[in-house]
């Protein structure tokens, strides 16, 4: 049974501050940029991230292409291991110059490691990738066992 206390006679709701406390409480869940602080003004709090990526497959090998924009390419590290392919990096967060404030930061900083299981036709000892304009492009050739043969059927 719920009971009211005096108090609760006076509290009145704010549906607005209700939907800012949740929207807060899901960004530190998520590890997403937090949008408000308590005085209703826009705190800067860095986001976590993780690129974004886009995996193709043809006859002859998987394509994964990543979103990394602003890196360098000093900056990116692809290995495979144990049939697992990680791309990994860091986004290092510009410094504040002299007479400068930030009002508002929504790009991404930090590091991030994406892993991928290489499927059984991938030949992880074959990859290779370039990098340009922000864009990673990884090539996984399938293993020549993978590639469909065709056999031509004698008849006696």
């Amino acid at each position: 049974m719920n009971t009211l206390r005096p108090d609760d006679l006076f509290r009145t709701r704010n549906p607005l501050k209700e939907l800012l406390d949740l929207e807060r409480r899901l960004a530190g869940l998520l590890g997403t940029r937090e949008t408000t602080d308590h005085g209703g003004k826009e705190a800067l709090r860095v986001a976590q991230w993780s690129p974004l990526v886009d995996i193709t497959e043809d006859d002859k090998e998987y394509l994964i292409k990543a979103e990394l924009p602003g890196m360098k390419k000093e900056d990116v590290r692809l290995t495979v291991e144990n049939a697992i392919l990680a791309i990994s990096g860091e986004q290092t967060f510009e410094k504040e110059e002299q007479g400068q404030k930030y009002h508002r930061i929504e790009r991404a900083y930090g590091s991030f490691v994406r892993r991928f299981s290489l499927s059984e036709d991938a030949d992880g000892s074959r990859v290779s990738a370039d990098y340009t304009d922000g864009m990673l492009q990884v090539h996984l050739p399938k293993s020549q066992k993978a590639k469909p043969t065709a056999i031509e059927i004698t008849v006696p």
